[in-house]
C-alpha cells in the first residue's frame, strides 16, 4: 500500500500514477518532465492547505523522487514508470500522443482500508484506474471527482498511440450515479452522451481559453476564463480540476469553484511544468475563498438540488479578486524569471510552440508519427 509522508489527517485521496513525459519536436527530444495528473493536482491542493493521501505507482526507473518527497509513490520493483511521448512538429502541429511504457494498474487492495475520506479524485492518465478501483473509491469517499481521460483512453498495441472509446463501452458507465463530478475537455466530451450523463452526475466541460461549462440534471453554467499569456499548456486541465475540487470541498458553490478552477488553470499555462505558487500570494486566494463559503462541507446527496447552478449576485467581486491575485503572482514569477524545468533541452522551442503532453487536454491527432 502507498504511504504518504504527512502525518496530518487526510481529508481526501488522489489516485493516479506519476509519469515520465517526453516532449519531441520533429522527433528530437526537447524536454523530459514529471507528468501525470496527480503531480499537477498535488501542487494546487498543497498550496490551498488541503491535506490528502496519494496512491500512485512508479517503477525503479522513476527519476523525479526529489520532486515528489511530500507525496511519494509506491515503487514497484517488477514494473516500470509510465512513459508518454508527445510528438509535435511541422508535419503535424497537433499532438500525437503515445504511451510507450506503463506501470502496473492501481488495484482496490492498494486503496486504504478502514478509512473514510471527505473527497476522492480518480485521475488516471495511462489506464491505471480499474472499474473495481473506482468502485472502491466511491465506497469510501463522500464526494468523488473523476477525470474522464482515465476512463476512456485506450492504447494501440503496436505503438501505444492514444485513442478513445465511448463512455458506454468503457466499463465505467454503471458507476455514473455514484460519481459527483465528471470532468472532460471539449474533445473528450464528444465520447459521452452529455444529455444522458448529466442526468446521473454533474459534468464539467473545459474549453481552454474560453473557460468552462458545468452541466447537471436541471441546469447549466458557463464560467468565465482568465486572460493570460500562454507559455506551456501542459497540466492546465489538471490544475483546473484541483482548484475546482478544492473549492467544492472547502464550501464554495459550484460557480465559484469552477471560477477557482479556471484561475489555477490559467496559472498552469503561464509557466513551464507544475505551477510555482508563492504561498504568501496564495494566501490572498485562501482569504477570498473563506469569504465566499456558502457551507462548511458539501452534502453529496444534495449537490444537484442546491441552488448553485446560477451565478452568485456578487460573482464579479470574486472574479476581480482572483484577477488581482493572478496579476500579483504573474508579476512575482516574472520578477524571479520564468520557471524552467531542469531537463528542458531547448526552452525557447517550448515557449514558441503550444507543446501539449499527456496531462493536458487537447485534440489528439490520429496521424501516426513518421
Amino acid at each position: 500500500m502507498v504511504t504518504d509522508s504527512k502525518t496530518i489527517p487526510h481529508r481526501g485521496i488522489i489516485v493516479g500514477n506519476y509519469c515520465h513525459d517526453i516532449l519531441l519536436n520533429n522527433n528530437l527530444v526537447i524536454a523530459e518532465t514529471l507528468g501525470g495528473a496527480a503531480s499537477f493536482i498535488s501542487t494546487v491542493l498543497d498550496a490551498l492547505s488541503l491535506p490528502f493521501h496519494l496512491v500512485s505507482k512508479v517503477g525503479p526507473d522513476f527519476t523525479h523522487a526529489a520532486l515528489t518527497t511530500n507525496h511519494p509513490p509506491l515503487v514497484i520493483s517488477t514494473s516500470q514508470t509510465t512513459i508518454f511521448h508527445a510528438h509535435f512538429g511541422s508535419n503535424h502541429p497537433d499532438r500525437i500522443l503515445n504511451r510507450v511504457g506503463s506501470c502496473d494498474p492501481i488495484t482496490p487492495s492498494e486503496i486504504p482500508s478502514g478509512s473514510r475520506f471527505e473527497f476522492g479524485m480518480a485521475v488516471g492518465v495511462g489506464g491505471e484506474i480499474l472499474p473495481e478501483t473506482l468502485e472502491k473509491m466511491l465506497e469510501i469517499c463522500d464526494i468523488v471527482f473523476v477525470d474522464i481521460q482515465g476512463l476512456i483512453r485506450r492504447f494501440e498495441d503496436k505503438d501505444g498511440r492514444v485513442n478513445h472509446v465511448g463512455l458506454k463501452e468503457s466499463g465505467f458507465f454503471h458507476l455514473l450515479p455514484k460519481i459527483s463530478f465528471l470532468k472532460a475537455s471539449e474533445d473528450e466530451a464528444l465520447f459521452i452522451d452529455l444529455e444522458e450523463v448529466r442526468k446521473w452526475c454533474c459534468v464539467v466541460v473545459t474549453h481552454g481559453k474560453d473557460g468552462c461549462e458545468v452541466f447537471c440534471k436541471d441546469g447549466c453554467l458557463k464560467v468565465d476564463p482568465f486572460q493570460v499569456c500562454q507559455v506551456d499548456p501542459t497540466g492546465a486541465g489538471d490544475c483546473f480540476l484541483g482548484g475546482f475540487a478544492a473549492g467544492i470541498v472547502q464550501g464554495l458553490d459550484v460557480y465559484d469553484a469552477a471560477l477557482l478552477g479556471n484561475f489555477f488553470g490559467s496559472l498552469a499555462v503561464a509557466q513551464v511544468g507544475p505551477p510555482s505558487l508563492d504561498m504568501n500570494l496564495v494566501q490572498m486566494v485562501k482569504e477570498e475563498m473563506n469569504k465566499r463559503k456558502v457551507k462548511d462541507t458539501p452534502c453529496p446527496e444534495k449537490i444537484d438540488k442546491l441552488p448553485v447552478f446560477r451565478k452568485p449576485h456578487d460573482q464579479d467581486q470574486f472574479y476581480a479578486s482572483l484577477v488581482a491575485a493572478k496579476d500579483k503572482i504573474m508579476y512575482h514569477i516574472q520578477e524571479n524569471g520564468w520557471k524552467s524545468s531542469p531537463k528542458l533541452v531547448d526552452q525557447s522551442n517550448v515557449k514558441a510552440k503550444p507543446v501539449i503532453n499527456s496531462v493536458q487536454q487537447g485534440p489528439i491527432s490520429s496521424v501516426v508519427d513518421k
